[in-house]
């Protein structure tokens, strides 16, 4: 997993509550069981005004070159509820997308995203209407940049840099490229030296154990 540290990039606004992951990503766009492949699905039923034939709906945020590129997405409350399917966060991934920047999210899209390296931002609605304030101005030029050793977004100069919240296991495996495994893997002599002792002390627990 690549590391997150610090990102710049192009926000999109997407400002709809309750986009659920059949929204991000259909079932039938998912029609392969890896992580690739599934970028041209992404948001299908609004992208396209024809899913079969790939006619793009030019209403669609993602579909106006003002928004090319877009790597940050600015979305509504509940962000990835429904089902778990983990497929949502690879077509945001593959499509390009670092950072999703919301209200609130489900927590189980939360966590999917939190493993393969989408950081996931919860800013409250005041926050929110500040950076949409900044980027539509001119998106390509007035870009979003996201700090997650200081945990801070930045947009107008003018402006002091707004914080937000990630718990600090979440923030280490972001900053590090770690998976849960990983990070586990970390205190392996500190696991290693807490079963030394713990054998001393209850040498009962351990019999038949190798």
């Amino acid at each position: 997993m690549t590391p997150f540290i610090q990102h710049l990039g192009v926000a999109a606004p997407l400002l709809r509550d309750n986009i659920d992951t059949d929204t991000i990503i259909p079932s039938r766009e998912m029609r392969t069981v890896s992580r690739s492949g599934l970028a041209e699905g992404l948001f299908a039923p609004w992208r396209y005004t024809d899913a079969d034939s790939r006619r793009l709906n030019n209403a669609f945020v993602l579909n106006a070159a003002k928004f090319a590129n877009a790597s940050i997405l600015l979305a509504g409350k509940n962000f990835g509820c429904g089902s778990s399917r983990e497929h949502a966060v690879w077509a945001l991934m593959e499509s390009g997308f670092r950072v999703v920047i919301a209200p609130s999210f489900a927590t189980i899209f939360r966590n999917n995203a939190l493993r393969n390296g989408l950081l996931t931002v919860e800013l409250d609605n005041p926050f929110m209407l500040r950076l949409l304030d900044w980027v539509q101005v001119n998106p390509q030029r007035h870009r979003v940049g996201v700090d997650l050793e200081q945990c801070v977004l930045t947009c107008d100069p003018a402006l002091a840099p707004i914080p937000f919240v990630i718990a600090p296991p979440a923030r280490d495996m972001l900053l590090e490229g770690l998976d849960e495994i990983g990070l586990t893997e970390r205190s392996l002599n500190r696991i290693a030296a807490f079963e030394a002792n713990d054998r001393k002390r209850r040498p009962w627990a351990w019999l038949g154990s190798a």
